[in-house]
């Protein structure tokens, strides 16, 4: 759809008219969280807690999940609709140069740096391509991975989602709704093995304006070469190495 002109796209998380296996509801969640909008949408039951206690857990990391990464998710829908690109990308589309990118149909790019690879069937792991001439961390383990194919277990929320060595991930405390999110204090998830350098981008919802942020290594921490923000929002810098 990405490649038909979507820069949006989305589906009915669990399927629409059926009741969705509990099993396959929580694999999907995920995959439909990690796209441009959400919804658990279609013929009940689709109500977590009709799944039971353990379920409604399990739902509301993943949803959390999502929530916190909001920073990033408004910038890069930003980007994407002011360049005309999709939010869920092909990986030949961020990689056109990578012959391996050109073969994978069940992985995606969601923004410039996250990889997400969902787990379409019931198993513990999955085979996974990275593209590039770089290193991917994992978003929930930390494990650090070089490019090719590798075979990956899924974290506590059942996706593998990897970020690009040098990210910054801006991310927000949780709220109940998006309404109610601070945008005056973001954490800066800073995703680094190799590089000494990262970048990401941010969009507040004040100004919608979006906004370059660059980290670099100084004194053996990240820190901000300069803050496009500044007066306001504050950054806290987190490394995850």
């Amino acid at each position: 759809m990405g490649l038909s002109g979507f820069s949006f796209w989305s589906h009915d998380i669990g399927g629409f008219v059926l009741k969705t296996p509990e099993d396959l509801y929580r694999r999907w969640l995920p995959f439909g969280l990690l796209s441009s909008h959400s919804r658990t949408h279609g013929a009940p039951p689709k109500e977590p807690w009709e799944y039971g206690a353990d379920f409604t857990d399990a739902f509301r990391k993943a949803v959390n999940m999502r929530y916190e990464l909001m920073p990033y998710i408004y910038a890069q829908a930003k980007y994407s609709a002011e360049n005309g690109l999709p939010m869920m990308r092909a990986l030949f589309v961020e990689y056109p140069d990578d012959p391996g990118a050109w073969v994978v149909d069940d992985q995606y790019l969601f923004g410039a740096d996250i990889l997400v690879a969902p787990m379409f069937e019931d198993t513990d792991t999955r085979n996974v391509y990275l593209p590039g001439n770089h290193k991917w961390i994992d978003y929930q383990t930390g494990n650090v991975y070089t490019s090719g194919w590798h075979t990956i277990e899924p974290g506590e929320i059942p996706v593998v989602m990897l970020v690009r060595d040098g990210t910054v991930l801006p991310q927000i405390k949780l709220a109940q709704s998006t309404m109610q999110m601070d945008w005056s204090e973001l954490e800066l998830k800073v995703f680094a093995s190799d590089a000494d350098e990262a970048e990401g981008m941010i969009c507040l919802p004040s100004d919608n304006q979006l906004h370059k942020i660059r980290l670099s290594v100084e004194d053996n921490q990240f820190k901000l070469t300069d803050n496009p923000l500044e007066g306001k929002t504050e950054m806290k810098v987190t490394v995850i190495d």
